[in-house]
Order: C-alpha cells, then sequence, then structure tokens
C-alpha cells in the first residue's frame, strides 16, 4: 500500500499551513528590545494566540507571540496572562529558570534532533539555554553563542512581557536556517513555541501545567519530539 508523501509529513507533523507563522521584515535599527514590547513597530507582526493545554481539556490563559526579522536579528514577543506570577530565586543560577513561569522557544535542524536547541525565558529575564541529542539527553552546561542573545522581561498588572533577539549569524552557525546563506524571503527556522505555567512548588518540585502552539503527538506532556515543533517563515 502506498502511502502518499503529504500524509506522511501529515503525520509526522512536520507540514501543516496551520504550523507555519510569517515572520514579518522590518529596517534595522527601528526595534530595540526593552522587555516591554514597547516599539511601535510590533504592531506590523502577526500575533499569534494558537496557544492550548495539550494534554489538559480546560481552557489555557491567554499566551500570545510575535516575532519580526531586520536582516541581522530574529525578535520575539511573548505576552503571557498570569494571576500570578513564580520565579525561583536562590542562588540565581540559570537552572532555576525550569521552576519557574517561562516561556520556552525550541530550534532544530531536522526530525533527528542531534543537536536541537532550547531557549527557557523566565519573568525576570533569566536564560535556561541548553542543547540537547534525542532523545531528552540535555546538556545544560551550554549557553548560547556570547553576544548573540538578547533577553528581557517586565510585569504587567495581569501577567508578563518576553522580548528577546537572536542573531541571524548565530541560527546560520548552528545550521538551524534553513536555505543557509545568503538569508532571504522564505527561509525557514524550524520551531517550537510553549510556556510553563508554574502553580507552586509540590514535595519540592515545581508543580508545572504545559502550554503548546502546537499539539505533540504524544499522549504525555513532552516538548522534546520532533511532532511539536512547527515553522517560522522569513519573509
Amino acid at each position: 500500500m502506498k502511502i502518499g508523501i503529504l500524509s506522511l509529513l501529515l503525520f509526522w507533523g512536520y507540514y501543516s499551513p496551520a504550523q507555519a507563522y510569517h515572520v514579518k521584515k522590518i529596517t534595522p535599527g527601528t526595534l530595540q528590545v526593552d522587555g516591554k514590547g514597547s516599539s511601535s513597530v510590533w504592531t506590523r507582526a502577526n500575533i499569534l494566540t494558537d496557544f492550548v493545554y495539550p494534554w489538559d481539556s480546560a481552557t489555557a490563559p491567554a499566551t500570545s507571540f510575535a516575532a519580526l526579522w531586520d536582516g541581522q536579528w530574529l525578535y520575539g514577543l511573548y505576552r503571557v496572562k498570569d494571576d500570578s506570577v513564580i520565579t525561583l530565586v536562590k542562588n540565581n543560577s540559570k537552572m532555576e529558570v525550569g521552576a519557574s513561569d517561562r516561556v520556552e522557544i525550541f530550534l532544530k535542524k531536522d526530525d533527528v534532533m542531534n543537536p536541537y536547541y532550547c531557549l527557557e525565558l523566565d519573568a525576570d529575564g533569566r536564560t535556561l539555554d541548553y542543547n540537547a541529542v534525542y532523545y531528552r539527553k540535555m546538556n545544560y552546561p551550554w549557553s548560547w553563542p556570547s553576544g548573540q542573545l538578547t533577553v528581557k522581561a517586565s510585569r504587567t498588572a495581569d501577567g508578563y512581557t518576553v522580548e528577546f533577539a537572536i542573531s541571524i549569524q548565530s541560527l546560520l552557525d548552528l545550521g538551524l536556517l534553513e536555505n543557509g546563506f545568503p538569508v532571504r524571503s522564505g527561509s525557514r527556522l524550524q520551531a517550537g513555541l510553549f510556556r510553563a505555567e508554574c502553580k507552586g512548588m509540590m514535595g519540592g518540585r515545581a508543580d508545572l501545567r504545559w502550554i503548546s502552539w502546537i499539539r505533540p503527538q504524544s499522549d504525555h506532556p513532552d516538548f522534546h519530539i520532533p511532532s511539536a515543533f512547527g515553522a517560522l517563515v522569513l519573509e
């Protein structure tokens, strides 16, 4: 029995029109990352609000994501509604982000995921950055290339905002941008967009609820699989 190529792609979660977010291009130097998303050029971005609890029937609290690029940087903006923002701060290590309210962006070159890259960003603007090899072999000492990532955050009356900038050069160096150099309209970045909602601590561990742009093909919470990713398409 022959299975259509499109059917296979849909099965593996690699391709779907609903899984593509289009990143508008802006003029270099017109966006300053301040952690508030206050730059007027953000009004040009497409706003993604399709975030759900993949493993819970309840309605997830509101989360939005927007992205822009200017040829040199990819900018991202999360706006999160949360009535009880929690950040763990003891020695201020990056691992504390994993027990805090946060948003996340994972990046992969292909479905082999060897390696893939993870950025977890909390409401204080701290970054848990690491790479990993499928399946879930985390390399926490790894850091995003120096000077190639900016993250800022701010609290709001009903939650928090996280704004970031990733250099296009670092995405090229890590082999993450499809089509490679030169970066052009239509270049794609395979990305997972997530949120961890912290409800508090239980038995010494963070009690987390998982929110995602895409419903991964898993019966249990897991973002470290190919089907959790969609595509950011540069315009």
